[in-house]
């Protein structure tokens, strides 16, 4: 169901803007799963306006190929508040006014109470994030949604890692999405997959940046989906 199984110019773009920002590194990092990964992507350098505004761009432009059916967003916290904040205002500014709305880690006692934030929850609702680790917040945020009468439409992400779960020893035949997919029957539209990122690397003229390519697909055959 996941929506990047070959590169496009769309995410394609996406990778050379997330590196030239200082979003996507090279190197050796090690991962939740504990890891040591050539590469890492870390949404929260996307910290100034103009960052900001092209990556909800992205975002939009993503959720709108994907010809999938929504009224409104929703952004857990505490990422996916910003994301699906940015996302509305260039959804709007595209055309396409919808409402959003996000949760609290904990309820409020006072004022209007309660744990979600901005427009009533109705009808099909993104959730926006930047990436599915072991999805276990999309999982609150989907019994979220339909706790409050809406119905979850799919989840919108930045990349999708494609990568196995487990020990070395004993991986999983499934990614994070993937399982996400499978347990909730909801589709994950990512702008970006770890197969965009190969093709940037092995067509960049700049040296500097196909050299990380054999690092990185040798990561990719080793725990790869």
């Amino acid at each position: 169901m996941s929506t990047n199984a070959t590169s496009d110019a769309l995410a394609q773009d996406f990778v050379k803007f997330a590196v030239d920002a200082g979003v996507l590194r090279f190197g050796e990092f090690k991962t939740k799963a504990g890891r040591l990964s050539p590469y890492f992507f870390n949404s929260a350098l996307f910290d100034d306006g103009a960052k900001l505004a092209r990556l909800a761009e992205f975002y939009a432009r993503r959720l709108l190929a994907s010809d999938q059916r929504f009224d409104m967003l929703f952004g857990p916290a505490y990422k996916g508040i910003t994301l699906a904040s940015a996302t509305a205002v260039e959804l709007a500014r595209l055309g396409r006014n919808v409402p959003f709305a996000f949760n609290r880690k904990e309820a409020k006692a006072h004022g209007e109470g309660g744990t979600l934030v901005g427009a009533a929850m109705r009808g099909r609702v993104v959730i926006v994030d930047d990436v599915i680790t072991d999805g276990a917040s999309k999982r609150e945020s989907v019994e979220m949604i339909r706790g409050a009468g809406a119905e979850p439409a799919a989840v919108l992400i930045a990349l999708d890692r494609m990568e196995r779960g487990g020990s070395d020893d004993n991986l999983s035949a499934r990614s994070a999405v993937e399982d996400f997919e499978r347990d909730y029957g909801l589709p994950v539209i990512a702008i970006a997959t770890v197969v965009d990122l190969l093709a940037v690397l092995q067509s960049s003229a700049d040296p500097a940046l196909g050299m990380h390519f054999a690092r990185v697909q040798a990561y990719r055959e080793r725990y790869g989906v």
